[in-house]
């Protein structure tokens, strides 16, 4: 049996990057998934996330920031309501800084944090499968398909939404669906992006077109009811590309599609408990949001940037690491912001969803407010792009 002092189960980017904030810990790490991400290739890959500054930050402390082998600044943002006078738009001068994120393929965080890992002592089942975990009154029992038994004080699910791990310690979820799938996809455009991310609303959804490292490329999130979503994703290349740069108001032109078209189901979740006992909740496998800010990534990095931050002042104080007192401020600071902004989505989604004249008029009179108003947007605002106070020491 291997003794371990943290297993984290899932090698997406949360579970990667708390291992590599932790690698020169002198804990003894193991990361289990079933799969390593994919490779890079020279076409950009489908999933991609917008990283703000807090995450950014997190990841520059962790060494992966600077082997990101591509990733795309953006430095503005335009949004605005189809058929309305309701807009928008906001720049990184505004905010002191040079940009206001970046946008970056999953898999390419994914291979940054990796190889970050390459030389410490963190080790890798990868591939690899649990066949079952129990707790005893020491600790963590973790069984893998090629018959390796490893023993933990701490076990991390970060292992997604549909997380096997939560499932295995009973914790109860409370989701809702938000009867809409996110169409994913890479589109070439007539007219460069100039490095703003830009974003649609319409009666059927949001619609965001997220710049790409070349100047021609956008990734898009296109918000649909289910049935909608289907439809454009069998639909042929070049109903598909008249459809959507209609939709997008021909803002950057005809546009190419040049990727598969991915479907996401949209499911907002929130497990009522992030820690039990030895294990910890974090990324997708405690809370998912809907995507039309972008902030699901940066909600999990920055459990990661916390959980770390927490770890490390356990060694430091000589406090076990399964201190429960510990373990709770953690769960209360993490479920205080997973909560706030699962809030937050729902009022945007509620507040822009359907075409009723009363509803388009508050719509364009809130935008226009904010757009004359920053001083009382910059607090969310601040949050949204990581440039608040309230962050993981880690990630300020």
């Amino acid at each position: 049996m291997k003794m371990l002092d943290l297993v984290i189960v899932g090698a997406g980017m949360v579970g990667l990057a708390l291992a590599s904030a932790l690698r020169e810990s002198g804990l003894r790490i193991a990361v289990i998934d079933q799969k390593l991400s994919e490779e890079m290739t020279p076409e950009p890959a489908t999933r991609v996330s917008a990283i703000n500054l807090a995450s950014e930050r997190f990841l520059t402390r962790t060494g992966a920031w600077p082997l990101l082998a591509r990733k795309a600044i953006f430095s503005g943002m335009s949004v605005w309501e189809k058929d309305s006078f309701a807009h928008f738009e906001l720049d990184a001068s505004q905010f002191q800084q040079l940009h206001l994120g970046h946008i970056v393929e999953n898999n390419v965080i994914q291979q940054a944090l990796l190889t970050t890992l390459q030389d410490s002592t963190v080790e890798l089942f990868c591939p690899a499968q649990i066949q079952s975990v129990s707790e005893n009154e020491q600790g963590v029992v973790v069984l893998l398909d090629n018959q390796q038994m490893l023993f933990t004080r701490l076990i991390v699910a970060a292992d997604g939404a549909n997380s096997w791990l939560r499932q295995q310690f009973r914790i109860p979820v409370t989701s809702w669906d938000y009867q809409h799938t996110a169409l994913v996809a890479t589109i070439r455009t007539a007219e460069p992006h100039q490095n703003i991310a830009r974003q649609i609303f319409t009666p059927q959804g949001p619609l965001a077109f997220l710049p790409l490292w070349q100047e021609n490329l956008c990734s898009i999130v296109w918000s649909l009811p289910s049935l909608q979503a289907e439809d454009l994703a069998s639909c042929a290349d070049a109903e598909f590309n008249h459809r959507l740069a209609a939709e997008f108001d021909v803002r950057l032109g005809v546009c190419e599609l040049v990727s598969a078209r991915v479907l996401c189901p949209l499911k907002a979740r929130y497990a009522r408990q992030q820690v039990q006992s030895r294990l910890i909740l974090m990324g997708d496998a405690a809370h998912t949001i809907h995507p039309l800010a972008g902030q699901g990534v940066n909600l999990g990095l920055m459990d990661a940037a916390a959980l770390a931050d927490t770890l490390l002042q356990s060694i430091k104080q000589q406090t076990p690491l399964d201190d429960v007192m510990t373990l709770r401020r953690y769960e209360r600071w993490r479920k205080a912001e997973a909560v706030q902004w699962l809030a937050t989505m729902e009022g945007f989604k509620q507040l822009f969803s359907g075409d009723h004249p009363l509803k388009k008029l508050v719509r364009g009179a809130g935008m226009h407010l904010a757009a004359h108003s920053l001083p009382l947007m910059k607090p969310l605002l601040a949050q949204a792009l990581g440039a608040s106070e309230e962050l993981p020491e880690s990630a300020r």
